[in-house]
């Protein structure tokens, strides 16, 4: 979950500096594509640091 956490605050700071109103964490997480999901789980498999 401290990915996603990681993922959200890059996120936050993308929509600040083009002056978008971010989304809270449940609605990120919640809209987070089949793609997206997948893209985290092959980083995170070939990082070897976290388990998924």
């Amino acid at each position: 979950m401290e990915m996603y956490r990681e993922g959200y605050e890059t996120y936050c700071l993308a929509c600040e500096n083009y002056g978008m109103e971010s989304m809270n964490f449940y609605l990120y997480v919640r809209n987070l594509t089949v793609e997206q999901l997948n893209a985290f789980n092959q980083h995170t498999k070939g990082s070897g640091d976290y388990e998924v």
